[in-house]
């Protein structure tokens, strides 16, 4: 007998989520003080890479460190306006260490146009990759369930 019901569609892995947004956040510490850092993301080989300011020394403090860097889409949700909420939230993070790198000019096309400055100051790029070891995704279902996923 036909079922009306049309198949699920296929779960998305944390990468391919993280291929949806174009920036995120690293966090690790400098000088036994924890940070949080926006950058540009693409994913390359199974491997997180990460454009942000040089001129911050954030870089610097990640080399040769375990970081934690993650990403969400909470801003497709209701600015408050009324209108009803994304029915897809969700949230992903990877730790795992990092690595001050330089991207082939493939890779550096794939981040796109850089910003002109940050914080006043001429944007100067620096590049990391990040090796995921593990990997949490949280999602906010507003019809269903909440689904929790780790994964190593």
């Amino acid at each position: 007998m036909p079922s009306d019901e049309s198949p699920a569609p296929a779960p998305v892995s944390p990468i391919e989520l993280l291929g949806r947004v174009p920036y995120g956040r690293l966090a690790t510490s400098m000088r036994a003080l924890p940070f949080l850092a926006v950058a540009r993301h693409i994913v390359s080989d199974g491997r997180i890479l990460l454009r942000m300011h040089s001129g911050f020394g954030y870089h610097e403090a990640c080399d040769g460190s375990v970081v934690a860097y993650g990403a969400d889409n909470y801003n497709a949700a209701s600015s408050g306006d009324g209108g009803e909420p994304c029915d897809d939230l969700w949230s992903v993070q990877f730790t795992g260490p990092a690595e001050i790198v330089h991207p082939c000019p493939e890779q550096a096309e794939l981040f796109g146009a850089a910003p002109v400055s940050a914080n006043g100051e001429p944007f100067a790029p620096a590049y990391l990759r990040v090796d995921p070891h593990f990997v949490t995704e949280h999602t906010l279902d507003f019809g269903a369930s909440q689904l929790v996923r780790h994964a190593a």
